[in-house]
């Protein structure tokens, strides 16, 4: 298979990086030239890679390509082109809708949308994918799992959790910040509270038939300290404050969308 980019930014580098990391090196790829420095550090690092003169080459020299551009430049960058029929474009663009990208890619025919995290690289997390796409679905299910939807609605809405990211790693420097002024050392307490947090990821797993409101019962032992703190929190109104932030990302996605 051969694959083009158009945009090369970090999550193009994380893409290729977990391609290339596959066994046989099924994909050759073609990248646009827009960060030169990423392009030519991937082409560097990986045999099949191979960066092109611009834009319009990636989509001369491949039927599947992915459009990885920021999205205030999207509009701009897509005008510029010259699109095929035959082209496969899956649009890596979260606040564009398909429909958008339909129209500023006439005449493409096949237009799906896909929304991997950065861990791609690592062949670790989840991808959206709409619509269901056999082809995609086949691709980047060899870098994790691969969560395909029927609808425009349900991929808005599985998007937001992805505003998410920072919010978490910001929880666990609270958490880590807490252990350093009680005197735990720094490397000592990072190391603890990401295998702490790692083994906790795996929990929905173990129990696959409990949801995410049983497995925090669980941990919550009556009159224990995971109950005291989650009190606490709840009192605070910690997580209706979290809820709302979610509604306010959904709104902007949903609005973006819409445009």
């Amino acid at each position: 298979m051969k694959l083009g980019f158009i945009g090369t930014g970090a999550l193009t580098s994380a893409i290729v990086t977990g391609l290339k990391s596959l066994d046989g090196d099924p994909v050759s790829v073609v990248l646009s030239p827009r960060n030169e420095e990423i392009a030519a550090n991937l082409a560097s690092c990986y045999p099949n890679i191979r960066v092109a003169a611009d834009n319009q080459a990636v989509l001369d020299d491949c039927d599947t390509v992915m459009l990885a551009v920021r999205p205030q430049d999207a509009h701009q960058v897509l005008r510029q082109l010259k699109f095929r029929r035959t082209h496969h474009l899956i649009s890596l663009i979260a606040t564009l809708s398909r429909e958008e990208i339909a129209g500023l890619t006439a005449p493409a025919s096949r237009v799906t949308k896909a929304l991997p995290m950065p861990m791609i690289a690592r062949r670790r997390g989840a991808t959206i994918i709409y619509p269901p796409d056999r082809d995609m679905t086949a691709l980047f299910g060899g870098l994790g799992t691969v969560i395909e939807v029927e609808s425009s609605s349900e991929f808005d809405a599985l998007s937001v959790v992805t505003a998410t990211y920072a919010t978490y790693f910001k929880y666990l420097d609270t958490i880590h910040r807490w252990l350093k002024a009680h005197d735990v050392p720094d490397t000592k307490g990072r190391d603890y509270i990401a295998a702490l947090f790692m083994a906790l990821g795996h929990a929905p797993e173990t129990a696959p038939d409990a949801d995410f409101t049983h497995l925090a019962q669980d941990y919550a032992t009556r009159g224990g300290i995971n109950e005291q703190v989650l009190n606490e929190l709840t009192a605070r109104n910690v997580f209706d404050a979290l809820a709302e932030s979610l509604d306010g990302v959904h709104r902007r996605i949903s609005a973006a969308g819409a445009t």
